[in-house]
């Protein structure tokens, strides 16, 4: 069912959404007053998200402009493009080439093809925002994570380069750099028990992220309270790049 303009005043779109780090942006959004769809890849992604009221969900990928243009249609407007799709990552298994194209395909041409379709109902809506999701391997190198690391760098320059180029659209484009967050991406880590103690040990605030820790943040940057931000790269990692 589209999302039209005339029953709510803002609608959020979260890819990747329908799960971790992206639902919980959702959740922020929604107590915002958001109309709020979110995205899986998976057709049963989709299906495990809870029924709640203004609350949407549509399967999605990213590399698929098809995909794209058919999530899009869903809305009559876009205020706020929030892009959590580009979570791919591989390990070890970066090195070979097919592997690290696929990584660069979704996490950051994915982020890219997302914001160029979404431009003209961002412009539109009067002065809408796009949040990217960089992360900690945009700051650090990650010696198993070559595609994932330099996915997320590029992310970085792809908001900056976004918001200077659409700052005269209205529309702000800003990047949140999560840190160790508990989600099912993380859960290898948190259970093993030296790598989860060096993590809590190398962060100021002794402990994981939430979900809802980086939803609180980002509805911020959506609201009207930050409306002279942007091309800003937010980390939110309890005091771990700071180290």
């Amino acid at each position: 069912m589209s999302v039209k303009s005339a029953e709510y005043t803002k609608v959020a779109l979260i890819t990747g959404g329908a799960r971790g780090i992206g639902f919980g942006i959702g959740e922020a959004l929604l107590l915002d007053g958001y109309e709020v769809i979110v995205t899986g890849l998976s057709s049963d992604e989709v299906a495990a998200v809870p029924d709640r009221k203004h609350l949407s969900a549509y399967q999605l990928d990213v590399t698929d402009a098809a995909s794209v243009r058919s999530v899009l249609s869903k809305c009559d407007r876009l205020d706020a493009l929030i892009n959590c799709a580009g979570m791919i990552i591989r390990g070890g298994a970066e090195y070979d080439m097919d592997a690290f194209k696929k990584v660069i395909d979704v996490n950051l041409t994915g982020t890219m093809r997302m914001c160029v379709s979404a431009r003209d109902k961002l412009a539109e809506s009067g002065g809408g925002v796009v949040i990217n999701t960089a992360s900690m391997l945009s700051i650090f190198g990650g010696p198993l994570t070559p595609a994932y690391s330099a996915s997320k760098g590029g992310v970085v320059q792809l908001t900056k380069s976004l918001a200077v180029a659409w700052a005269a659209d209205g529309i702000r484009v800003n990047a949140i750099a999560p840190g160790w967050i508990e989600t099912e991406l993380t859960k290898g880590a948190r259970e093993d028990a030296l790598r989860n103690k060096a993590i809590i040990d190398r962060t100021p605030m002794k402990r994981w992220g939430l979900p809802n820790d980086i939803g609180g943040v980002v509805a911020h940057l959506c609201s009207d309270t930050a409306r002279f931000i942007t091309g800003a790269v937010i980390p939110i990692d309890g005091g771990y790049s700071a180290v």
